[in-house]
């Protein structure tokens, strides 16, 4: 989204527990073709809270995910959160585009908590206003100029050119809407559930109404199970995904998974609860689940009775054509979820 000749890109998710990378070929009919995928655990002390702490680490898994792939594409698409970024509707006086992207920067200084000049500024013209109206509707984004910049950096150090910035909440929707058809009647909360951060996108009537990061993830999830049964980092990433480790079997982390999920459900109960007091539109009705933490056992449903709307887990793949005998189905199928970020990047060109 902040940078962007038409170009296909190679989808890279630099996510806080792995780097997932996909590169899709696009076909007629706005289909795609999965050309190649892959997904590179990373240490826990690689990425904190989203910060890039460990870059040598960071390189070594892109260079080793580009080399296993294959990877063709020397331009990269890449997305952050959290924190350090700001998106926002605005109403800025009516203006030509021309004008307005010379005062774009002295209008963000009124919305924007950080130093206008540490930060990267991108927007969009949502409406250009009625006619009799001296105001129009900007949707403006801001990203700590910083963190840009190391997400940037290790890309480069790789050889590559990393050609787009954009966010993980629109990167999400890019793969929602090429894999399922909008429904004008519903409002979809499409959630993407990492490591560190889940990332909310609401939906309503097509388009995107409101977004929140919330600092809540799979992180709690493997945190509570090392404190309630003592267990390594690995063997609580394992009891998580239902495994039956040592010291505590599947019945027993499942006590404590449902107790983080109800936590989980709480803060994203917040969440809509101020869509609701703020938004114009309906209330949610629909939840739309990605990311690895979105997998764990018992957390669709326990979400889904917590707010009494239909829930699901995104298939990212859902029509992404590949063949059968380039990769093995069973596995897709089990990463699909963790796959929401990086073909939602794929499908972007450079210079769209």
């Amino acid at each position: 989204m902040f940078w962007s000749r038409s170009k296909g890109v190679v989808g890279l998710d630099i996510g806080s527990s792995a780097i997932k990378l996909v590169e899709l070929k696009e076909r007629k009919g706005a289909e795609y073709s999965l050309e190649r995928v892959g997904i590179e655990p990373l240490s826990p002390e690689a990425i904190v809270d989203g910060s890039i702490m460990d870059s040598s680490l960071v390189v070594d898994a892109i260079q080793k995910l580009t080399d296993e792939t294959g990877a063709k594409a020397a331009n990269f698409a890449t997305s952050v959160s959290g924190h350090s970024v700001i998106i926002k509707k605005i109403q800025v006086p009516s203006m030509p585009p021309e004008e307005l992207d010379e005062s774009i920067q002295w209008e963000a200084e009124q919305y924007i908590p950080f130093d206008i000049n540490d930060v990267r500024l991108d927007y969009v013209i949502l409406s250009e206003g009625d006619l009799g109206r001296d105001t129009m509707e900007v949707l403006l984004v801001a990203v700590k100029r910083d963190k840009v910049n190391d997400y940037v950096s290790v890309i480069s150090q790789c050889g590559k050119s990393p050609a787009i910035v954009d966010l993980d909440a629109f990167a999400v929707q890019n793969a929602y809407e090429i894999n399922y058809d909008i429904n004008p009647e519903s409002v979809v909360a499409l959630v993407n559930m990492g490591a560190a951060v889940t990332t909310i996108n609401v939906l309503a009537r097509g388009t995107s109404v409101f977004w929140r990061d919330i600092s809540f993830g799979g992180n709690q999830f493997r945190e509570a199970l090392q404190r309630e049964y003592n267990l390594s980092f690995d063997q609580a990433e394992r009891a998580k995904r239902g495994e039956q480790v040592e010291g505590c079997s599947p019945a027993e982390a499942r006590t404590v998974l449902d107790q983080v999920s109800e936590e989980m459900a709480a803060e994203i109960q917040k969440t809509f609860d101020f869509f609701a007091a703020t938004a114009d539109s309906e209330a949610v009705s629909e939840l739309v689940l990605s990311g690895g933490c979105a997998q764990t056992p018992n957390l669709l449903p326990i979400l889904q009775e917590r707010f009494g709307v239909r829930a699901e887990l995104m298939n990212p793949l859902r029509r992404i054509h590949f063949k059968e005998s380039d990769f093995d189905s069973q596995w897709l199928h089990s990463i699909a979820p963790m796959l929401a970020v990086s073909i939602g990047l794929g499908v972007r060109k450079v210079g769209d």
